[in-house]
């Protein structure tokens, strides 16, 4: 075997070795990044990495059956939204002029709530049910943003076109 073939072969067995390793210290380098960060936009900012890397481990923890640790990830990643928006509303700033922040926070949060209907779908109703609830409580997030972004929006209309009603 020629020497880049084995040294591709030992990176990559290393690589599916210590990947759940690898993505929770992502995420608690992120958690910390956003824990430090004195910017309300700047941490808003950081929302959509730091949920990609919290939903690759609600992913894995639903696939493996660890729903409660699922939850308690969501519920994790809840409370640093609803920090955010708080922060972010403190400031006063009008979303429609200046929109940044607020506009990463709701990428990240339409981007999380898509990934949970995933979720959602593929668990039985009695597991369903907390991550129901909270899928309510971020699309009522999510909602509170987009007004903050683009004025009031019609009441009955869903987060996307394939939130459940």
């Amino acid at each position: 075997m020629p020497v880049k073939v084995r040294i591709v072969a030992i990176v990559l067995a290393a690589a599916s070795i210590s990947g759940p390793g690898l993505c929770q210290d992502r995420v608690a380098d992120l958690r910390s990044r956003l824990t430090h960060e004195p910017s309300p936009v700047n941490r808003a900012k950081l929302m959509p990495q730091l949920g990609d890397a919290e939903f690759a481990e609600i992913d894995s923890n639903v696939i493996e059956g660890k729903l409660p640790e699922a939850l308690t990830i969501l519920e994790t990643y809840r409370d640093e939204v609803e920090s955010c928006d708080k922060a972010l509303d403190a400031l006063g700033q009008d979303a429609q002029k200046h929109p940044g922040g607020y506009k990463q926070l709701q990428f990240s949060l339409r981007d999380s709530l898509r990934r949970l209907d995933a979720e959602i779908a593929n668990m039985t109703s009695d597991d369903q049910a907390p991550f129901v609830a909270l899928r309510q409580e971020l699309g009522d997030l999510n909602r509170h943003l987009i007004e903050h972004l683009f004025g009031r929006v019609p009441a009955g209309k869903p987060d996307h076109p394939d939130a459940p009603q």
